[in-house]
């Protein structure tokens, strides 16, 4: 290896590795921060800790690893023009690409990193993060009651508006359904405000309701259930105890792995084949429902009936003149009727076709973002060497101001275009791609000044045109002016 790439690449590594290690312990520290709830008063083990920190620090390379070689980039090639050493590399006919061609090389290394981990680290760590972020849930029941969803606890299931208070352990606006023998949902409470007491047995809890009413569908007769009647219980009551089981929580298994099947939890060959399923599950089902409708709408009956008659459409008032008024408003209502269930039924498939949309366009996302974080790492050396050739400085000042202004301007561009993708008002391969090929472009010309030794971002070739533009605009006032002092 030439002295020349030796030294670069030496320079490239040591600022890599220290502030690699740096950032990661950054991250992990605010990764503590943001799950300190789940982990709070709980009484865990230090190990405990200390796994799901293991298990959530792969998530955070792909994160780290662009940020790393673009702030790195950026402090050694500043370092080299601030010292004129980049300079004396020119004047001996060394170029700012030849110069990057050592550290080109180790870069596509370090992508190539990149993406296995996305792709096979990074799934597993999911997995197991999910799992036990779950097992952890139920270690503490009030944390296992979530905000404005039905939420299983012991053989209830509990909805709740609000919690409040010292752990939780108020709640408002309360609805519970309890299970029954016969896996049949025939209790439902309801009352105003709920609180979770520590019972006065061993492996359990109480759930004392107040201002409220409980509603049990009651077991009827053959006869009346041929009428279509169900009758009902309904009691009120002022203050109303559930003593509830939670043995199953106190025997948690914190290793136990009973969620396996997220997105995020797949590789590419398993994101693929999840998104061709999707895609002809939800086919079917556009062309089942298109189906169903066309049957509901009668066209269907009229096509059968009336396939081979030829029929002059004259008008709407002819057909209607032959009945009489009372028919003609059963007609009017049976027609209205129809509308309202096409309409109902349209808008409740609408929403379902979008979730399943959302879901597709997910799996796609989860799928293109493995490829881009690889090239990202390539993309972030490509602007960081010409930009630390620009600005002619090194240090941890200017170098560090511009590595944060560009990742987080890419970082916070890539999430929302991909949000927009999630929804699906763009494809989801211009979402998780247009960020990336935006700041590509922008490389390039940063390496075409650099090469050229013209300024950053050229000011004063800007400021000359404005002022000609001024100039220009100033003289054309004062000729129109003068033209129309004249008349």
């Amino acid at each position: 290896m030439p002295v020349l790439d030796r030294y670069i690449l030496f320079s490239f590594l040591r600022t890599f590795i220290s502030f690699f290690l740096i950032l990661m312990l950054i991250f992990v520290v605010q990764t503590v921060w943001v799950f300190i709830d789940e982990f709070a008063g709980k009484g865990l083990d230090i190990t405990v800790l200390l796994r799901f920190l293991l298990y959530y620090s792969p998530k955070l390379i792909p994160l780290v690893l662009p940020l790393t070689v673009l702030l790195a980039s950026i402090m050694t090639y500043g370092s080299l023009a601030e010292h004129y050493e980049f300079a004396a590399l020119k004047s001996a006919g060394v170029s700012l690409t030849r110069s990057m061609r050592s550290l080109f090389v180790v870069c596509i290394l370090i992508s190539g990193i990149a993406f296995y981990v996305a792709n096979t680290v990074v799934p597993y760590a999911e997995f197991k993060t999910y799992n036990l972020r779950k097992n952890l849930a139920k270690i503490k029941p009030a944390l296992a009651i979530s905000e404005g969803v039905f939420n299983d606890l012991g053989k209830i299931n509990i909805k709740v508006e609000e919690k409040y208070g010292r752990n939780d352990r108020f709640m408002t606006d309360v609805i519970i359904h309890q299970k029954t023998a016969d896996l049949r949902n025939t209790i439902v409470v309801k009352s105003e405000d709920g609180e979770l007491k520590n019972a006065d047995f061993s492996d359990g809890i109480q759930l004392v309701l107040t201002n409220g009413n409980r509603y049990e569908e009651l077991k009827t007769k053959r006869a009346s259930r041929l009428k279509k009647r169900y009758p009902h219980s309904r009691v009120s009551f002022g203050t109303y105890t559930m003593n509830i089981d939670l043995r199953d929580f106190n025997n948690v298994d914190l290793d136990e792995t009973k969620y396996t099947n997220t997105y995020k939890m797949q590789n590419i060959e398993r994101l693929s084949f999840s998104i061709d399923s999707l895609e002809n599950i939800f086919s079917n089902e556009k062309e089942s429902y298109a189906k169903t409708t066309y049957v509901r709408t009668g066209v269907k009956s009229i096509h059968n009936n009336y396939e081979n008659e030829i029929w002059d459409y004259k008008g709407i008032d002819n057909v209607l003149s032959n009945y009489k008024t009372y028919s003609l408003l059963s007609i009017i209502r049976q027609v209205e009727s129809k509308l309202n269930t096409l309409e109902s039924n349209l808008n409740n498939q609408k929403k379902k076709f979008f979730f399943k949309t959302k879901i597709i366009n997910l799996h796609k996302i989860w799928y293109y973002d493995k490829f881009v974080i690889a090239f990202s790492v390539m993309l972030m050396f490509l602007i960081g060497a010409p930009l630390g050739a620009l600005i002619r400085k090194g240090g941890f000042g200017l170098p560090m101001v511009l590595a944060l202004l560009i990742f987080l301007s890419y970082h916070f561009g890539a999430t929302f275009f991909k949000n927009t993708a999630e929804n699906g008002s763009i494809s989801p391969l211009i979402g998780t791609t247009s960020p990336t090929i935006v700041l590509f472009m922008v490389s390039l010309m940063m390496i075409k000044r650099a090469r050229e030794d013209k300024g950053m971002f050229g000011f004063s070739n800007f400021t000359s045109k404005l002022i000609k533009f001024w100039r220009a605009f100033i003289r054309q006032a004062i000729s129109a002016k003068r033209i129309f002092a004249k008349n």
